[in-house]
């Protein structure tokens, strides 16, 4: 089957590959649509962390945004699953310690990443092997292109469901990337009020396409107080600013990954009582607090 590798810093090819073989759990998926992440774009660049920790290493076969059909089933898989449409986890713990059976598999310390670490092969391929256990069901009514946007989707729900808001509060989602419009479009379905702000007016067009008349610069940001923020930009500074801005005993929200350390200023984080969540994924794990304020409607 063909699969995109990519070889080194900068350099890839579509390449002929020997298709997957169901294992034991596992099902085999004829891939229907890969998204392209910006974890992705860094991976050909050369600039992930991974690369330089070593959990990442050429070759690799990226994708882990997709959606598609199960073709094949392994031993002990149940049949049902034959012909359906699904999408994916991204993170595949092991399934046998403590974190895992606690339902925090995204936080295994034996974690592989599909299609980013631990070399589990990705999506931008014809086929793709997938434990069943990470497996999600797709309504035919979803399109192949809404199908792949359900990981990102996952992500930024959680996003928003961790800024604990109320209908009509006001949230601040600092980026206007993938991630920072889901986000703002899921909490709009909310009932929130949204805020967006981006590098540069060029940056909000899309913000403005999809009908989101508070989008700001820096420079423009009006001084009003933020029930929550969400940081989903890659910017080392961000993280900071998004703390400065947030409403005391409020919520800020991190999700975005700088490519070099952030610094927080811990007595401010203490002083304005200000509670701050990591979003790594987009499963909630079991016991991980109250559910969502707003009630939100991922259909919507």
């Amino acid at each position: 089957m063909r699969a995109l590798v990519l070889t080194g810093p900068g350099a890839a090819e579509v390449r002929e590959v020997e298709p997957p073989a169901a294992g034991p759990g596992q099902v085999v998926v004829d891939v229907e649509r890969t998204g392209v992440c910006g974890t992705d774009m860094e991976l050909f660049s050369g600039e992930m962390s991974y690369l330089r920790t070593g959990r990442s290493r050429y070759p690799l076969r990226p994708g882990h945004e997709w959606c598609g059909r199960v073709a094949e089933l392994g031993a002990g898989v149940d049949p049902s699953w034959l012909g359906r449409r699904v999408v994916g986890d991204t993170m595949l713990g092991c399934g046998r310690c403590d974190r895992c059976r606690q339902g925090r598999h995204h936080v295994c310390p034996d974690l592989a990443e599909l299609g980013i670490s631990r070399g589990a092969a990705g999506a931008l391929a014809e086929r793709l092997a997938v434990p069943v256990a990470a497996l999600h069901r797709l309504p035919d009514t979803v399109d192949a292109t809404s199908g792949a946007l359900v990981e990102p989707g996952g992500n930024a729900l959680r996003a928003v469901r961790a800024a604990g808001l109320e209908a009509g509060e006001r949230l601040l989602v600092l980026g206007t990337g993938t991630i920072g419009l889901l986000a703002a479009l899921f909490a709009r379905a909310g009932g929130a009020e949204v805020h967006l702000m981006g590098r540069a007016e060029p940056d909000l067009r899309l913000a403005a396409g999809l009908g989101f008349r508070h989008a700001w610069t820096r420079a423009t940001l009006p001084g009003l107080p933020w029930h929550a923020v969400i940081d989903a930009t890659n910017a080392a500074a961000m993280p900071a600013l998004a703390l400065g801005l947030a409403e005391p005993g409020r919520r800020v929200v991190y999700i975005g990954l700088a490519g070099t350390p952030s610094t927080l200023d811990t007595r401010e984080l203490v002083l304005k009582d200000v509670t701050a969540v990591g979003v790594l994924a987009g499963r909630r794990p079991p016991g991980a607090g109250p559910g969502p304020k707003i009630h939100i409607d991922p259909r919507q």
